[in-house]
């Protein structure tokens, strides 16, 4: 293994590609042949609101709004998102995103990942 990686995040395979309308997901952990970092990169359509959202056992996550506006789900409760604006979450806390008029662009770091993975998926209900 090298010291180092450099990987161009948008020439990683989309691998959410055909299972969300408008959602695309770029996973870099193992291009980046990281064991204790993952680094991703998502792009929401206009207008897409998640319908599902995640938690994780151990895994704390960093999302960064590289472009667009949207909001956050975190828990239940509705949170707005700007360009540059950065969101910790907590393992336990549930999250799901919508993108705004002009779409969303995230990138998402992770901490170590438990071997098999610690994420679950949620079905989520915005409030109106």
């Amino acid at each position: 293994m090298e010291g180092y990686a450099i990987v161009n995040l948008l020439e990683i395979e989309d691998s959410v590609s055909g299972r969300v309308e408008g959602l695309e997901g770029r996973f870099a952990r193992t291009r980046l042949d990281s064991r204790d970092l993952g680094v991703s990169h998502f792009r929401y359509a206009p207008h897409l609101r998640a319908s599902t959202g995640h938690r994780h056992g151990q895994q704390e996550e960093a999302y960064i709004v590289v472009a667009g506006a949207g909001q956050v789900l975190l828990d239940g409760t509705v949170h707005e998102l700007h360009h540059w604006d950065v969101v910790r979450v907590a393992p336990e806390v549930v999250r799901a995103f919508a993108a705004g008029p002009e779409g969303l662009e995230l990138i998402a770091i992770g901490g170590p990942k438990p071997a098999g993975g610690d994420g679950e998926m949620l079905e989520v209900v915005w409030p109106d």
